[in-house]
C-alpha cells in the first residue's frame, strides 16, 4: 500500500465515526459571522469593557477612583463578560415531528436537528457550555463535545424517541440559572410544555422556543374526502368535507401560537415559528440572538 494510500484510508476510518448531520450543521453555522466582540457584555473578565456612572448599590471598592478624580462623577470600570455559561437544548423526538408535506423539503424533525447542532456550534465556539437533555451529553466545551451531540441527534433519525405522538421536555435536566432552547412543533398538550416552562422560569432558566411546522400545517390545502392520521398512527380522523374544517383548524392553531408567545413573555423567554419550506440560515440567527440577548 502506498504511503498516500494508507494516508487516505486512515483518514476515512476517522471521519467514519463523524455524523453527516455534523458536517451540514457546520456548515450552516459557518455562514453566520461572529464579531470579535459579538458576545461583549459586562460581567466577569480579564479584559477592559468600559466605564459606567457608579450608582447606590456599587460598593466603595467597585469604584476606580483614578477615573473619577478627572471628574465630579464617580465611575465603576467594568470587565468584558467572558465566563462561560450552559446552554441546553432539546429537539423533539416524537411521532409527530417525522411529518414532511413535501418530497422537496426536510421533515421538521430533520430542520430541528440540524438547527440546534448549528446552534451549539456557534455556542461552543464561541466559549460556551452546551449539552442536551440527556443525562449522557451534558453541557461541556470542544469539538469533541460537538460530536456526541451530533451523535445522538443523528440517532434521532433512526425513529421516534418513544415518548408519543407528540413530545415535551423535561424541566428536571434543566440547570438551574443555564440557558435553554427548546425545537419542536407544539402541536401536542399545551398544558404539558406550560408546566415545564413554568418550572425552568423558576430555576432561572432563560431561553427560546422555535416552533417547526411543515408549510401544509399552516395552510391546510386539503379539500374534499381526506383521512388525517397522528405519524404515531394513534389517531385518525376521517371526513368527505375537509375544507369545512380549515378555517376552524387555522384559528385552533393562531391561538397554539399566541398562547406561546404569552409563555414566552410570562417567563422571559423567546418565542418564534419556523417552517420547513423556508431557508434555515434566518432561524439560526434567530436562535442565537434569543439566546444571546442581555436579560
Amino acid at each position: 500500500m502506498t504511503g498516500a494510500a494508507h494516508l487516505r484510508q486512515g483518514a476515512e476510518a476517522l471521519a467514519a465515526p463523524l455524523p453527516p448531520l455534523l458536517a451540514e450543521a457546520e456548515h450552516l453555522a459557518a455562514t453566520v459571522l461572529l464579531g470579535e466582540h459579538g458576545r461583549r457584555r459586562s460581567g466577569q473578565g480579564d479584559e477592559f469593557w468600559q466605564y459606567r456612572p457608579a450608582t447606590a448599590s456599587d460598593e466603595a471598592r467597585a469604584i476606580d477612583w483614578r477615573r473619577s478624580g478627572r471628574s465630579d462623577a464617580h465611575f465603576v470600570r467594568e470587565k468584558e463578560w467572558q465566563a462561560a455559561q450552559s446552554v441546553q437544548l432539546w429537539v423533539d423526538g416524537s411521532a409527530s415531528m417525522g411529518f414532511s408535506g413535501g418530497k422537496d423539503r426536510p421533515s421538521k424533525a430533520e430542520r430541528a436537528r440540524l438547527l440546534a447542532l448549528a446552534l451549539g456550534v456557534l455556542l461552543i465556539r464561541g466559549g460556551e457550555r452546551v449539552g442536551l437533555f440527556d443525562d449522557a451529553v451534558r453541557p461541556a466545551r470542544g469539538e469533541a463535545q460537538l460530536v456526541r451531540i451530533a451523535t445522538v441527534l443523528s440517532r434521532q433519525a433512526d425513529g421516534p424517541d418513544g415518548s408519543g405522538d407528540y413530545g415535551a421536555p423535561e424541566a428536571r435536566g434543566m440547570l438551574p440559572h443555564s440557558r435553554a432552547a427548546f425545537l419542536s412543533d407544539f402541536l401536542g398538550s399545551p398544558e404539558a410544555v406550560e408546566t415545564q416552562l413554568l418550572k425552568a422560569a423558576d430555576r432561572g432558566v432563560r431561553g427560546a422556543i422555535l416552533m417547526v411546522l411543515d408549510p401544509q400545517e399552516e395552510e391546510f390545502p386539503f379539500d374534499g374526502r381526506t383521512i388525517f392520521e397522528s405519524m404515531g398512527g394513534t389517531l385518525r380522523h376521517e371526513t368527505l368535507k375537509a375544507g369545512d374544517l380549515r378555517a376552524r383548524y387555522l384559528d385552533r392553531l393562531a391561538a397554539r401560537k399566541a398562547r406561546l408567545q404569552d409563555l414566552a413573555r410570562l417567563t422571559g423567554w423567546q418565542a418564534s415559528v419556523h417552517h420547513t419550506g423556508a431557508p434555515a440560515l434566518p432561524a439560526l440567527l434567530w436562535l442565537y440572538r434569543a439566546l444571546e440577548r442581555r436579560r
